[in-house]
């Protein structure tokens, strides 16, 4: 009446492999990161101590589960224990979530970069992808920190700017009111502080030095006492902090505090609402025949600033571009069209005015430059009215 049932009963065969489908994806990430060179991984494990698990093992379980959408160390080394294709993948090992995660955010991190371009190069070999056409978009992705403790550049320089002029007025006080007195310290007037460049907070700390040295001299003098404590408790230390602020900064306008890698931004769902910045990353990445070609995580929020820097890390991993690059309006600009013609590479990637030129009432304008005539020999335009225009 029932198919036999019976808990305690082993049956054959007892290799899972049996149960995995010959197409699985699985199966396609185990061929992959087989074809490794277990050199690439050397560098990442010094030596002693007792035996690690073996590093291919790790890689493919976590990149089989980010396929997945599995992300928690928790929940991989959960899947490890239960599911079938992690089972198998694994070896029947089971690595707890501290060796996952460890592994990823300490020993992964070095060789990921390596990894990516043998599996691209593991691609290229098949002929999934031959650079050809490669098409590249950017997203903008929030920073985990908090979007309240931002750094602003502008507010930077103003602050320390007005920093600056308080230390120089505070000093031309503390002159002033030496000039009455018949010192000894005439020949050591803080000159280094020069009186037209920035202060820095070098310079400050070695007058600072001088003056405590005046100090044990005159202990009894008041102002200078009130210009010590102000010195010492105020003006140097918001003068490093500035530094420091302008150190993280570069050339970037803000930073957040708890993540100083995290750069303000507009994020594309806020453009609509006109919201507010928050921290985060513009993530490029090119793709061709649907593979992850290419990527590179910048701290500008204009994908126009981002090309330039992300093709040439594909250059540097590939060791050539591709033959065109297909982008949106974004990423329309001289410098970027200057670039791919350079290096020879076809652009099909629109400029955000293309549509508007196109149109009747753009190409009637006579205040547009593209409705002047053009010189090349002399490089002069002649405007609408007859004019020569020279560049200048």
């Amino acid at each position: 009446m029932y198919i036999q049932y019976s808990m305690d009963q082993l049956w054959l065969p007892m290799d899972l492999e049996e149960d995995i489908p010959q197409n699985h994806l699985v199966r396609v990430v185990n061929a992959a990161v087989n074809r490794l060179d277990d050199a690439i991984f050397d560098a990442a494990y010094p030596g002693g101590g007792r035996d690690s698990y073996h590093p291919k093992m790790l890689t493919k379980v976590i990149i089989y589960a980010y396929t997945q959408r599995i992300y928690s160390s928790r929940q991989i080394a959960k899947a490890v224990r239960e599911n079938i294709m992690f089972m198998w993948i694994a070896g029947r090992q089971r690595p707890d979530f501290r060796t996952i995660n460890r592994f990823r955010s300490e020993r992964m991190k070095t060789v990921l970069e390596t990894v990516f371009t043998a599996v691209l190069q593991f691609l290229a070999e098949e002929n999934y992808v031959q650079l050809e056409h490669y098409f590249v978009d950017g997203t903008k992705i929030e920073a985990n920190a908090n979007r309240y403790t931002f750094v602003w550049g502008k507010a930077v320089v103003k602050q320390k700017a007005k920093l600056q002029e308080k230390v120089q007025n505070l000093f031309a006080a503390i002159k002033e009111a030496e000039k009455e007195e018949d010192g000894t310290h005439r020949g050591r007037d803080l000159s280094e502080l020069g009186e037209s460049s920035a202060i820095t907070s070098e310079k400050l700390e070695h007058a600072v030095k001088q003056l405590e040295e005046r100090l044990q001299e005159k202990p009894k003098d008041k102002p200078l006492k009130k210009a010590m404590r102000m010195l010492r408790k105020d003006l140097l230390p918001r003068l490093q902090k500035y530094e420091t602020q302008e150190a993280i900064l570069g050339t970037r306008n803000s930073y957040s505090k708890t993540d100083h890698d995290a750069t303000f931004m507009r994020m594309k769902e806020d453009h609509m609402r006109n919201g507010q910045l928050k921290p985060g990353y513009n993530v490029q990445i090119g793709t061709e025949n649907q593979f992850i070609v290419g990527y590179s995580l910048h701290q500008r929020p204009t994908d126009t600033r981002c090309l330039i820097p992300h093709l040439e890390k594909v250059k540097s991993q590939l060791g050539r571009l591709p033959s065109t690059v297909i982008a949106d309006a974004g990423y329309g600009g001289e410098e970027n069209y200057d670039y791919l013609e350079q290096n020879e590479v076809e652009a099909i990637v629109k400029y955000s005015t293309y549509h508007r030129e196109k149109s009747k009432a753009w190409q009637k304008d006579i205040s547009k430059i593209d409705n002047w005539t053009y010189n090349s020999e002399p490089d002069t335009w002649t405007c609408a009215a007859g004019q020569t225009l020279h560049f200048h």
